[in-house]
């Protein structure tokens, strides 16, 4: 497989993201119960039938870093509440032509040609309800060890591995080690944006494509039958999106730091939800349903790494999904010492003060921003994530949507765990 293969553009599929995968993990942002936060030793860290024409873009001249396209899809009124089901609420488009860089529309996944794929296709699973996408950058021992544990869960779950642009031989290593994977080599380091990858290419392999999508980091590993529980619940559920793991840090087996804030969510959800309410996720350690990531966009293209699930999940909460924790669902995380922590540190500023204004009431953002910047270190790192922030705001003002008041509320609610929090720093 070539890592210069070229990409391809192709429409959303209809409707029928502890680590980083990497660019560093030790993530920020809300994952799993608030947002603007790296968590420490547990924050762990991306699309549709891949057939047909590429849709056609005017091509633009290439965006800056922080000029990446991705809008979202249209919202949903909340799936539950006493007035029972709602009726899809539409939502304004953006206009104009939009960011397209290289040529790819605004919203479309971008995925490798069928001659960048090592395999023809995953092994079958044994529970097809589910497969499991992991993102990787240069960590090829990690990543192969990753993928033993996978291979031998009793689910036997259809895999597909995304090489973030590795040059250390990762991808080669893990067509070697372990062809029955389903193997997508980026050029480039694609950030979480190679989550969506993996979940096109999956689509494009199996037939039907599995409704149940487990990420999963090169330093991370699922205990065995806690897929099969997640898809048991999920099944069980039709109005659950996302469910996230407990999260054991190894070796030793300790509980991550996060646990208690996970199990001790704040957020208010409703009667039926098979464990606590929660505002965002865990990428890393989540099982998300298919048809909700595709219905909001998975994740964002601007975002890369740190912090990417909270914008995914206010749009989620918008479209009237839930998200939950579940605590009988465990992930293993042996945190790697090879990670960018500066990169994210950074990435994590820019990212939540983006978030926040993107998405927020102005009263509520300019807490959030007020707290972030004065608890964030005083130094280079941080004023380049403000920085960047900044150079954004155009995007953010055209971008902006403020949550409906049901999806706010999720947010209100974790201020004060986040201004609390020992699990979620920025350091």
């Amino acid at each position: 497989m070539s890592s210069g293969s070229a990409w391809a553009a192709v429409p959303p599929a209809s409707a029928s993201s502890v680590g980083d995968s990497r660019a560093g993990t030790g993530t920020s942002g809300v994952r799993g119960v608030g947002s603007g936060h790296a968590a420490t030793s547990a924050a762990l860290d991306q699309p549709s039938t891949l057939t047909g024409a590429a849709p056609r873009c005017k091509p633009l001249p290439p965006p800056r870093a922080w000029e990446v396209a991705g809008n979202r899809a249209g919202r949903r009124a909340p799936r539950h509440g006493p007035d029972g089901p709602g009726a899809r609420v539409p939502v304004a488009e953006p206009t104009g032509p939009g960011w397209c860089p290289s040529g790819v529309p605004v919203g479309s996944p971008v995925v490798p040609p069928a001659s960048a794929a090592a395999p023809s296709s995953p092994r079958p699973s044994a529970d097809p309800r589910l497969a499991v996408v992991v993102i990787t950058h240069r960590r090829r021992a990690e990543v192969l060890s990753a993928l033993e544990r996978l291979r031998d869960l009793p689910e036997r779950p259809a895999v597909a591995v995304v090489d973030n642009g590795s040059d250390d031989g990762t991808a080669e290593a893990v067509a070697a080690e372990h062809p029955w994977a389903l193997l997508v080599a980026s050029p480039e380091n694609l950030g979480a944006l190679g989550r969506d990858v993996g979940v096109a290419a999956l689509e494009r392999a199996l037939d039907p494509p599995p409704e149940l999508i487990a990420f999963c980091d090169d330093d991370t590993w699922w205990e065995p039958g806690s897929l099969a529980r997640a898809a048991d619940v999920l099944e069980a559920h039709p109005a659950l999106a996302c469910v996230t793991a407990q999260i054991l840090v190894e070796p030793g087996g300790r509980q991550d730091a996060i646990n208690v804030e996970l199990r001790e969510s704040p957020v208010q959800g409703p009667s039926w939800l098979p464990g606590p309410a929660l505002g965002s996720f865990l990428a890393g350690a989540s099982v998300v349903r298919r048809s909700a990531f595709r219905e909001v966009g998975g994740f964002s293209r601007r975002l890369w790494l740190g912090g990417e699930e909270e914008l995914m999940a206010s749009d989620l909460a918008a479209a009237g999904w839930e998200l939950c924790h579940l605590p009988e669902l465990v992930l293993h995380h042996q945190p790697s010492p090879a990670r960018e922590r500066l990169r994210r540190r950074r990435d994590g500023v820019r990212n939540t003060l983006w978030f926040t204004w993107l998405r927020r009431p102005v009263p509520a953002a300019a807490r959030r921003t007020a707290h972030l910047l004065s608890s964030i270190p005083r130094d280079r790192t941080s004023a380049a994530g403000v920085a960047l922030a900044i150079a954004g705001l155009p995007w953010v003002v055209r971008e902006r949507r403020r949550l409906p008041a049901y999806a706010e509320a999720r947010f209100a609610a974790l201020e004060e765990s986040q201004r609390r929090s020992t699990a979620r720093h920025y350091g």
